[in-house]
């Protein structure tokens, strides 16, 4: 009688242990080899520092300042970025180095690196303001490091581990604000801003299915942000900043129109390319909510960057002479366009969260 309990207990025990394993987040999430990542300076996590021609660096303090030994290392943030995030929570590297290092080892080849460039998008045009690395140019990098990783472990090796990378393409911001809103270089070409969000989808659409024909299968591609909350915006149009009605509500709508097209020509693109596997990434939401609801994140400032006077300082006028807030990680911003890294990390565990619902649902 006793074996016979013993053995009910034991087996109680085992079922319990299964749905456990089966049910946690971290149980359930695919074990991708590498991260791949390509866009814009959200993602780039150094690449810029080896470009000569761009003035959009982030190689200097206050930049880095909460970043593993303080160091600025080309990511615009005070620290780590959503990529870096996303690298640690599924098990494939504590930061993810930008290609473009010379340093790069043969460890890094095999469990990815960053393409992604500052003041890049899906517009080529964009870089001829910036000086940044064209996502065109981001592509024949890849296609590059596809071959340094051949020659690391081998053409079979290197298929596979592409095909089950974790491929991360963030950008499109740079495209409306540079050639849209405050340049309209493209408003000139393009009569309306619908017209010109067609043209970028169609651009990412060749930029994704030349990715596929590479061999990646495994992607996540990132909406719009609210543009129109970032502070810069909000100078640029001469509004009060600390007005009840900051954000621009023209912009915001542009961007929910995009991503509402975005997430409509994911859902299409996957089902034309076999065997893989598309995630809509829709910031937008996350980070009105942050806007809207600071307390939640631990937020007391959103209106302005932690850099100077957070309206116009990022880049070149953030530096290690120009005041921060001393508090960054209450501040939804750390520059006057990009996030604080407390918001890349509630950033990074949204797109966690949406990678873990797909493996789930399929």
């Amino acid at each position: 009688m006793a074996a016979t309990q013993l053995l009910f207990i034991l087996v109680q025990i085992s079922t319990i242990t299964v749905i456990i394993n089966t049910t946690s987040g971290s149980a359930t999430l695919p074990k991708y080899p590498a991260i791949l990542v390509f866009g814009d300076s959200t993602v780039d996590t150094g690449n810029n520092n080896f470009v000569t021609p761009t003035l959009v660096r982030a190689d200097h303090l206050p930049y880095g300042q909460d970043f593993p030994g303080r160091v600025p290392t080309g990511r615009f943030s005070n620290g780590k970025l959503i990529p870096d995030f996303l690298a640690g929570y599924l098990g494939i590297k504590d930061v993810v180095p930008p290609y473009l290092d010379p340093k790069l080892s043969n460890n890094d080849l095999q469990t990815g690196v960053c393409f992604a460039s500052a003041g890049s998008g899906y517009d080529d045009l964009t870089t001829a303001v910036t000086g940044a690395i064209t996502f065109s140019k981001q592509l024949d990098n890849f296609k590059e490091y596809i071959g340094r990783l051949k020659g690391v472990v081998g053409v079979e090796q290197a298929k596979k581990i592409i095909s089950e990378a974790l491929v991360i393409l963030s950008a499109g911001t740079n495209d409306f604000i540079l050639n849209y809103y405050d340049i309209p270089t493209r408003r000139e070409q393009f009569n309306n801003i619908s017209a010109y969000q067609d043209f970028l989808l169609t651009a990412l659409q060749n930029y994704i299915k030349e990715l596929y024909s590479q061999g990646c299968r495994q992607m996540v591609v990132a909406g719009l942000p609210p543009i129109g909350c970032l502070p810069i915006q909000v100078a640029a149009r001469f509004n009060n900043p600390f007005d009840r009605k900051y954000c621009l509500e023209d912009q915001n709508s542009d961007s929910q129109a995009y991503n509402q097209k975005l997430a409509k020509l994911l859902t299409t693109l996957q089902g034309t390319l076999p065997g893989s596997r598309i995630i809509y990434s829709d910031v937008y939401d996350t980070v009105i909510d942050m806007v809207n609801n600071p307390q939640k994140y631990g937020f007391t400032e959103t209106k302005r960057g932690c850099c100077g006077t957070g309206f116009l300082e990022f880049a070149g006028l953030c530096n290690s002479v120009t005041p921060t807030c001393g508090s960054e990680s209450q501040f939804l911003f750390w520059d006057c366009i990009h996030p604080s890294e407390a918001t890349y990390q509630n950033l990074a565990k949204y797109v966690e969260s949406k990678i873990l619902s797909y493996n789930r649902t399929g």
